[in-house]
């Protein structure tokens, strides 16, 4: 097999995807272990960081037209260069989420937890979980690995309204005191539950780019 320059840089762009992957990864799961811990001074500097997955997404996205433009690609590797466009714009959703994340927790501040956190880690481990597949799925190539790590946005789904339901139900019980922390927490809850409809989406984008089929899970 004959390697391109246009291969060399495809395969450039997917590494920075890759890339990208880790570090989104890494600021959901420090931006709930830091709310969990209080750490107000890390909690920060996640927030901070979101710059990083938005300077790689603006490369990626640079990159992408540079090549589509310039090389001309056509059938599978426009598909994969598009593809690759278009998951960059997903990470950089998923890395703005963990950032909220943080917001929300800088605003609770070191007030005591309303109700004991269950549900959230949980939610939080299971996103870890789709986006360290997802560097797997996406690194190979690998269409049905995607559509597995998909699967798992349903478990994430009844999390979120079940963190929603006891939220509401706390701040029912002592509105005067709860209701401000409840909102934030729910918040927060969804912000990790759309986390988990933009892995989905990339998944998705991944069966594209092997496969050619647009498809629509969940």
């Amino acid at each position: 097999m004959v390697i391109t320059n246009l291969d060399v840089s495809i395969q450039s762009l997917k590494e920075y995807t890759l890339r990208m992957i880790e570090k989104c990864q890494e600021s959901v799961d420090l931006s709930v272990e830091y709310m969990i811990k209080k750490d107000m001074k890390n909690t920060k500097k996640v927030i901070r960081e979101d710059d990083d997955i938005d300077i790689l997404r603006e490369y990626i996205r640079d990159r992408s037209i540079e090549l589509m433009a310039l090389k001309q690609p056509l059938a599978r590797d426009l598909r994969y260069i598009y593809a690759l466009c278009d998951i960059s714009t997903e990470l950089e959703r998923i890395g703005d989420y963990a950032a909220n994340i943080c917001r929300e927790s800088l605003e609770i501040g070191e007030e005591v937890f309303i109700k004991e956190l269950i549900d959230i880690p949980i939610m939080k481990e299971i996103c870890c979980e789709m986006l360290k597949d997802l560097w797997d799925a996406l690194s190979d190539d690998n269409a049905n690995l995607a559509y597995e790590i998909a699967q798992k946005d349903n478990e994430i789904d009844e999390l979120y309204e079940r963190v929603r339901q006891d939220c509401l139900q706390v701040m029912h019980n002592n509105p005067d005191e709860n209701i401000n922390q409840g909102m934030r927490l729910v918040f927060i809850g969804r912000y990790l539950e759309r986390i988990g409809d933009h892995i989905t989406n990339i998944c998705e984008k991944i069966i594209y780019a092997k496969n050619g089929e647009m498809i629509e899970i969940g």
